[in-house]
């Protein structure tokens, strides 16, 4: 069933990121199981205690998922074996070593079977015969207070590549070459000249074939997006996408307006949970703590800010040298009830920006 779909990946590996390129430790911040787990239940979750898999990894994911989670058990799955060299490869090049690869379909219960505490589908259930199947089949893998984080096309934001999409497949055009020949040879300002321009990834082969040659996509309505979070037993916890509102909830009524004006242009990103417990607030009775991976960002010398991009819907916080001093306060946990009425005020700014983490302070300090 997922034959077609191989098969692309196995010609077109995708994305096509340069295998030396890098990524700063802090950059992964948004990855960090500890940290996200704390967001979403309140309570830590010791690193040697994590399983993280990644469904559909792609060429690239393994090796920031390994930073960010350097003591956690992490699969990295994926149909296509080209596609699986090519990320074991990036990864081992930047001295990751601790993923253990698997090729097979995530439908599949026999293919990383067990319970994770963190699943990534970023940009895969968009690409399946049956999402609702496929989403229940990573559901099922998904333990009490467990996180799972999602990308779906949007049908707002692809309209205009899946016409262009559409195009191609009814001309019989499936050869990226032969697609871009065709591509060079529009008149300038075309509808279609316009389209691949605007796309930074169709600047590559493979990231032109993901968009616009891929054999199955399809795009959703936020509504369709809820339905199918529904039907897996998941709840919508948080959107990651650029502008989303920080409330699940007024976020979903946002995009229903923002679809009904036909103002949507980007797809949607979220972090949805397994019976979650809930965040812990920043209240007396709770501590903070560091996010794990900002460990190197907050310590030694440094003449500049340190910029770090949001990935959590809106910009961060820049370090500068005093927020790198009070951010160093957190590297173990402090009670909340410690904090003076600024400090809280901006312990609360990184808590939202997932910088500290919040937790119970009934919660045990063993295995942080």
């Amino acid at each position: 069933m997922n034959d077609a779909v191989r098969d692309h990946y196995e010609r077109h590996p995708y994305p096509r990121i340069p295998l030396l390129a890098a990524v700063r430790p802090w950059d992964t911040y948004a990855l960090n199981l500890t940290a996200l787990w704390a967001r979403c239940n309140g309570s830590l979750l010791p690193a040697f205690r994590q399983r993280i898999l990644l469904a559909g990894c792609g060429t690239f994911s393994p090796y920031p998922f390994s930073i960010a989670n350097p003591g956690a058990r992490i699969i990295a799955l994926d149909l296509s074996t080209a596609t699986l060299q090519r990320a074991r490869l990036h990864a081992r090049l930047h001295g990751c070593s601790t993923v253990n690869f698997v090729c097979g379909d995530l439908t599949d219960p026999a293919v990383a079977p067990g319970l994770f505490h963190l699943i990534d589908a970023y940009g895969v259930l968009h690409h399946l015969a049956d999402p609702a199947s496929g989403l229940a089949a990573l559901a099922g893998r998904l333990a009490p207070g467990s996180i799972l984080r999602l990308m779906v096309y949007s049908h707002g934001a692809r309209r205009e590549v899946e016409a262009v999409r559409r195009a191609f497949r009814l001309l019989g055009i499936a050869d990226p070459a032969t697609a871009r020949q065709l591509v060079r040879r529009a008149p300038k300002g075309s509808r279609l000249a316009r389209v691949v321009a605007e796309l930074p990834e169709a600047r590559s082969a493979a990231g032109f074939a993901d968009a616009f040659l891929h054999p199955r996509a399809r795009t959703y309505r936020i509504d369709q997006l809820m339905e199918l979070l529904e039907g897996a037993g998941l709840t919508p916890l948080l959107f990651t996408h650029s502008g989303a509102a920080p409330d699940a909830a007024a976020e979903v009524e946002r995009l229903r307006r923002a679809e009904r004006e036909g103002t949507i242009g980007h797809n949607y990103t979220l972090l949805a949970g397994k019976e979650p417990r809930g965040a812990a607030p920043p209240v007396a009775d709770s501590r903070l703590l560091l996010n794990p991976v900002l460990q190197r960002a907050v310590s030694g010398f440094r003449l500049l800010p340190l910029r770090i991009d949001g990935r959590l819907g809106s910009a961060n916080p820049c370090l500068d040298r005093a927020a790198r001093r009070f951010l160093r306060r957190f590297r173990e946990p402090v009670a909340v009830e410690r904090l003076d009425e600024a400090e809280l005020a901006m312990a609360k700014r990184y808590c939202a920006a997932l910088f500290l983490c919040c937790i119970d302070g009934d919660e045990p300090e063993k295995g942080m």
